[in-house]
């Protein structure tokens, strides 16, 4: 296997990290604003992605990374193309982390709602504008001969894009629900249940409306067969949901994320980036990566240290792996969040 073709194969992983770990911060912080009943279950809320949500972002920071060493050409017609989606994203996040950060500083209850408002949209916002952009990667967009956007952010509003931005919304909804009910107990675990089923059929629905339109786009046999499972996955997710066994309810979720991502992937393969314009101006695995030379250093480094960084996130899932309630909530407020 070429080492272009690895690493497209390896950019594809980290982003099924991203959103499969980052996916369930969205919902939980969407969750805030809808499951919450009061302060104590806020904070159970946030609590449950108090001590990952960092360490989650770091996904996408190495992709980002990923992109921009392996195939500068992909990663300078994206950020061109994408800059004003990408900025709003990347604003977002920043208004969330601040929120999470610094929501117990103060006691005032004004404050702590003003950051719950950070949250919500820092949660919301990514969730819409990564399923746009990820779509219009497979759809196309308008490029030119010499590999440059010469479209607008108009270009990037089209139905099938819109119809991925709703999609990940409300799989990432049904996802972070799913894992508060796996880690909390009481009433809250419960509500969490029946929100993921009543989202979940909604999901469900957008997810299939979505597969099907992508699948006969491209027609490929694997195409297809990633979409499936990615549908079946969470067909059993959100059995395993109804049966209160959520353990098996978040395998579901995240298997059928990780095939959603498999199933744009394998469609935009070997593409990076698909011109509407005429395929043949189409930025690809070869013509926007980097030296082999480049590629082979990389490689070595990536052997190195991406199992110690995968190492020391599923040692910190491991350590805190217990499930909390309102009664682990001190009457404290000011107590930290993460």
């Amino acid at each position: 296997m070429e080492l272009t073709t690895v690493w497209f194969v390896l950019i594809a992983v980290l982003w099924i990290g991203y959103l499969v770990l980052e996916g369930f911060d969205f919902g939980v912080g969407m969750l805030t604003a809808v499951l919450a009943r009061d302060e104590k279950e806020r904070r159970v809320l946030l609590n449950t992605i108090g001590p990952v949500w960092d360490g989650n972002e770091v996904w996408l920071i190495v992709a980002g990374g990923a992109t921009f060493a392996a195939f500068p050409e992909w990663y300078a017609t994206l950020f061109s193309g994408f800059y004003l989606p990408l900025f709003v994203i990347l604003v977002a996040l920043i208004l969330r982390i601040v929120a999470l950060e610094y929501r117990s500083k103060r006691p005032a209850m004004v404050w702590k709602r003003r950051c719950d408002v950070g949250i919500l949209i820092g949660s919301v916002v990514p969730a819409v504008l990564w399923g746009v952009a990820l779509a219009n990667l497979v759809r196309g967009v308008p490029i030119d001969a010499d590999k440059e956007f010469v479209g607008s952010v108009v270009d990037l509003l089209n139905p099938y894009a819109l119809l991925g931005g709703l999609v990940t919304l409300s799989v990432f909804l049904v996802h972070g629900a799913v894992f508060v009910g796996l880690k909390t107990v009481g009433d809250i675990r419960e509500r969490a249940r029946v929100l993921a089923l009543r989202v979940g059929v909604v999901a469900a629905v957008l997810a299939t409306v979505f597969v099907v339109w992508t699948a006969g786009r491209d027609g490929d046999a694997v195409v297809w067969a990633a979409g499936a499972v990615a549908v079946a996955c969470f067909a059993v997710g959100l059995a395993a949901a109804s049966a209160r066994r959520e353990g098996w309810a978040f395998v579901g979720t995240a298997l059928s994320i990780a095939a959603v991502v498999v199933m744009l992937f394998t469609a935009l393969f070997p593409d990076v980036m698909v011109s509407s314009l005429d395929p043949a101006w189409s930025l690809t695995t070869t013509n926007a990566a980097s030296t082999p030379y480049t590629l082979t250093i990389m490689t070595w480094v990536a052997a190195a240290f991406t199992p110690l960084v995968v190492g020391y996130q599923a040692w910190s899932y491991w350590v805190f792996r217990r499930r909390i309630g309102t009664h682990h909530i001190p009457d404290d407020v000011l107590a930290p969040t993460s």
